[in-house]
């Protein structure tokens, strides 16, 4: 046998170790050049392992959920053609423990004498009309008296399918679903009460993967950020009606506007004025880093947990640019097909469960940043405007900032300039 050890390959980016998710193949299996053996989680995403060689896959190292160090052995591997090699045999097909195979009868033997098959004992006709039909009379067994006692069903007016005219378990199924008639002068059959049935057990479901690094991301984020959270509520009637008039205007196959990029458009003007907003703490330096541009992390939830795709320059892009480019991060971080580039290097968050939204939320920040912008449910309420009552569409702001770094005054002018945009929407696009 030629011994080929494949080790943890370095992932990049400072990587030391890699969790695996998932093993494509399995010990004995014959695996090609390039072909995916496995998934392994870094903490910046997923990466597929491709075999190195061709070959037999003698050993694998650990399984989902275990952490394998860059350069440690993570595949064997027998580079041989694969001789010497047998297939397993297929199991024999497991035997009825009902009716075990007989003996095979030695040549001119006797054949073995069987025991006689017990006959069922003979029934009594079942009663006719003319002897009054009673319920102890009647032909069914106790489950089936019982299920009828219990929905309120008189046996003497049920018409057995069964033989001898025996009541079945489909015979009252029949009745209680109105499938047959009860017979004339019956009593209505009531449906049986609902049983409620008591669940047990449990599931065990290890952590691991992109679950993995999402809990230790929201737990890291929860015990060293000093979250400063603030709500404020924003009339958005006049968004609305502009929102609903640029989608009936779009041409065919646009993106419909929802009020994601107005609300991005809207952060980024404002984020010029509130640099301390915008910016990562940098721990491992003790350093602010405040950027210029506004790469817009977009919290997604996909199949695999919460992901946050990015939309890179969002102070440079036009409504309908924002409109598209959200859409298209959105679903490759849905999809899997996000690359590693778009799910990092986001300077600002903006969270919403859409529909799900709630009243009020209180977002975790995605670190190294500064502040994230979690969007309520839009609805109409009865507001007073100008010393009367009428309705007004409100939306929620549900914001979360680094206290030690943003003063609560600062982060509360944010919010205020952001929702005197989105109140008078014309603003967004007047520049200066």
């Amino acid at each position: 046998m030629t011994r080929y050890v494949f080790k943890m390959p370095d992932l990049g980016e400072g990587t030391v170790e890699a969790e695996i998710v998932a093993w494509h193949v399995k010990v004995g299996d014959h695996v090609a050049e390039d072909q995916v053996m496995a998934e392994v989680m870094t903490e910046k995403a997923a990466v597929e392992v491709p075999a190195p060689v061709t070959g037999r896959v003698v050993s694998l190292a650990g399984g989902p959920g275990d952490m394998v160090r860059v350069g440690a052995e993570l595949v064997v591997f027998d580079t041989e053609s694969g001789e010497g090699f047998a297939e397993p045999a297929p199991e024999p097909a497991p035997q009825s423990s009902a009716q075990p195979a007989p003996a095979k009868a030695a040549e001119g033997a006797a054949p073995a004498r069987q025991p006689p098959t017990p006959q069922p004992a003979p029934q009594p006709p079942a009663a006719t009309a003319g002897e009054g039909a009673r319920a102890s009379r009647v032909m069914a067994s106790p489950a089936s008296r019982r299920r009828a006692r219990e929905a309120g069903i008189d046996l003497a007016q049920v018409h057995g399918s069964g033989p001898h005219g025996r009541i079945t378990r489909k015979d009252l199924d029949a009745l209680l679903s109105g499938a047959v008639p009860a017979a004339p002068g019956a009593p209505a059959a009531k449906r049986p009460a609902m049983a409620l049935a008591m669940r047990t057990g449990t599931e065990e479901i290890k952590v691991i993967g992109v679950r993995r690094v999402i809990a230790n991301r929201m737990t890291d984020a929860k015990r060293n950020i000093p979250h400063f959270a603030y709500v404020e509520e924003v009339d958005v009637t006049e968004l609305e009606s502009l929102r609903q008039h640029l989608n009936a205007k779009a041409p065919a196959g646009s993106t419909s506007l929802t009020y994601l990029p107005f609300l991005v458009a809207a952060l980024a003007r404002v984020l010029e004025q509130y640099p301390q907003c915008n910016a990562w703490f940098d721990t491992e330096r003790n350093t602010v880093i405040r950027h210029r541009a506004v790469h817009a992390g977009i919290a997604t939830q996909t199949p695999d947990g919460l992901k946050v795709p990015v939309v890179r320059h969002a102070e440079a892009r036009t409504l309908w640019d924002l409109a598209d480019e959200i859409k298209r991060v959105s679903e490759a971080a849905r999809t899997g097909k996000a690359t590693k580039d778009e799910l990092t290097g986001s300077t600002i968050t903006v969270t919403s469960l859409g529909k799900l939204g709630g009243i009020v939320s209180t977002p975790i920040i995605n670190a190294p940043e500064m502040g994230i912008i979690g969007v309520n449910k839009a609805i109409e309420r009865p507001v007073v405007l100008n010393g009367a009552i009428t309705v007004r569409r409100i939306m929620n702001l549900s914001t979360s900032f680094d206290h030690r770094f943003v003063d609560g005054y600062d982060a509360a002018a944010m919010v205020q300039a952001l929702k005197d945009m989105l109140e008078h929407p014309a603003t967004i696009f007047i520049p200066g």
